[in-house]
């Protein structure tokens, strides 16, 4: 089965080449399919590749390469004294893309703002549900359906947030994937035509690129919006060969089949700086990888034994044989380069001796447990099995049983936000926005509990603390708040922090325009390659 996935993954990339032979042509080598093409339904950095950072903009963009913030499709804004009013000015004369399936007569106004943010934040609107499932995790995580009382359309292109309370990360979430802009003249006609799910599936923005085809688990095929607004892009066609195994990826790349990898093996990276065709880009990562405990199942939810399994896991170990050299042991929720980041908190020592004795102690007695290891590369973990065979190990040591388990990605995502999730799950995250709320807030705040929050740990000190430092604009006390978090943190231990990575992106020299990005997006905006 493995073989015949793999020959119809290959004629179909060989199709897609074929009809675009007489075109300038990208090829990505993706190391997953997307869950999806909305990407308020998701968190997937795969998800956002393939439709938010293609096919949509936002209303304020991050510049390449950087955190900083540029105007997108809004072209100026304005923040009332108060810090409760947000008005944006639209560009005037942005066409959203014409498709196959689509070809729209207005171009962009305050309505489509208004009806991207609405899906998301009232429990009413029509297209709330229009997924089965749809939680629209990252809205609903970083608390916007409370902060934001209004979207407001003051004029055809002038729109107004009114938020609840301040908010000093609120600008820098409206470049966030999650805030991509939709067409609601699009959305209206799926709607009258009861094709609401075909959103999810056809998209259709105002981005670089316009969605063409999708393969699954195959080939994502987008060409060149000739109406972007920003103008054309240099190259014709992008192609999306998914392809799940690193080692393969490296292989394409080598071969010339695509010109750009995400997340190779770290044992691979020595062979790829070799090739005199390639380039190896790196940089640090803004990322951490974690072990999330379900802290709402016994005996998790006890932070004694939660510290307890903390002390029996070598981390060091994980890291020189998952990233050999190319990574550091975490003891934060937050990465060493971001401000805030609390050096004084001491990491969970490496004790199977002690570990032993503050389970018996805790009255934990022949323990069995699973452990859930991601399927897929990510650059916080680039082999979740063997970090999980390594943890199995260990704990083996002090007496836990414990047996890993995983499932296909988009599933495994779905299903480790499960309050009744067995286990513990290894999971990761790249920041999305270069402001320490992205992490503690996001990922454990209580508000993210059932979604983000993996753990299920809802901690009413911490969460105040993170609480009061996002609506605070001093970023000297956001500081000392965030900073008095992590120390709540480590005590309480919801996690195993595991490592830090270095990112390497292995790039074909043909290619020029590509930047590595600290946000752990893939952007082909701006992209050209020599023919």
């Amino acid at each position: 089965m493995k073989k015949l996935s793999f020959l119809l993954a290959a004629t179909a990339l060989a199709s897609v080449m074929a009809t675009t032979a007489w075109s300038k042509t990208l090829v990505y080598c993706s190391e997953a399919s997307p869950e999806g093409f909305d990407p308020g339904l998701y968190t997937g950095g795969q998800t956002f590749d393939a439709s938010s950072r293609t096919a949509y903009s936002r209303l304020v963009e991050f510049k390449h390469g950087s955190t900083e913030l540029e105007p997108g499709l809004a072209e100026s804004w304005t923040i009332s004294p108060d810090g409760l009013e947000y008005t944006f000015k639209l560009r005037k004369g942005v066409k959203f893309q014409t498709t196959e399936y689509f070809t729209p007569t207005r171009e962009l106004n305050a309505d489509d703002v208004i009806f991207s943010f609405e899906r998301q934040l009232k429990a009413d609107n029509p297209w709330n549900k229009y997924v089965d499932g749809a939680s629209w995790e990252y809205a609903a995580g970083m608390g916007f359906p409370e902060l934001v009382k209004s979207v407001e359309k003051v004029d055809d292109l002038t729109v107004k947030f009114v938020l609840n309370h301040p908010e000093a990360p609120f600008l820098a979430d409206l470049g966030m994937d999650f805030a991509s802009i939709m067409s609601k003249e699009y959305a209206d006609k799926l709607a009258a035509d009861g094709k609401m799910g075909q959103l999810n599936q056809m998209p259709l923005g105002t981005g670089p690129f316009t969605f063409v085809a999708y393969q699954a688990d195959a080939v994502i095929r987008y060409q060149a919006n000739p109406d972007y607004y920003k103008g054309k892009e240099k190259i014709d066609d992008l192609v999306f060969a998914i392809t799940t195994d690193a080692a393969v990826r490296a292989q394409k790349l080598k071969a010339g089949e695509c010109h750009i990898m995400p997340y190779p093996n770290a044992a691979d990276v020595a062979e790829l700086k070799k090739d005199e065709n390639l380039t190896v880009l790196e940089q640090p990562g803004l990322n951490v990888a974690y072990l999330a405990y379900n802290t709402l199942q016994a005996p998790f939810d006890k932070p004694e034994v939660r510290r307890a399994l903390n002390m029996a896991i070598n981390k060091q170990a994980i890291v020189d044989a998952v990233f050999q050299g190319a990574a550091a042991v975490a003891k934060n929720p937050i990465p060493p380069t971001m401000w805030s980041y609390n050096d004084k908190v001491e990491d969970d020592k490496y004790d199977p001796e002690g570990s032993k004795k503050a389970l018996e102690a805790a009255g934990v007695k022949d323990l069995k447990m699973k452990i859930w290891a991601m399927p897929v590369s990510r650059p916080y973990m680039l082999n979740a099995r063997r970090a999980a065979e390594l943890m199995q190990s260990d704990l083996a040591k002090v007496g836990v049983s414990v047996e890993i388990v995983s499932y296909e990605w988009a599933e495994y995502l779905k299903l480790s936000k499960d309050k009744n999730r067995d286990g513990a799950a290894i999971m990761g995250w790249t920041g999305d926005n270069g402001d320490p709320d992205n992490f503690l807030d996001t990922l454990l705040g209580c508000e993210a509990v059932g979604g983000n929050n993996r753990a299920q740990w809802c901690n009413q000190e911490f969460d105040k603390l993170v609480k009061a430092a996002k609506k605070s604009s001093d970023q000297a006390e956001r500081t000392k708040l965030y900073q008095e978090a992590q120390v709540v943190f480590k005590k309480e231990a919801p996690w195993v922090t595991i490592d830090h990575s270095i990112a390497f992106g292995p790039v074909s020299k043909k290619v020029s325009g590509y930047h590595m990005d600290p946000l752990g997006i893939h952007r082909f905006d701006g992209v050209d390659i020599a023919e």
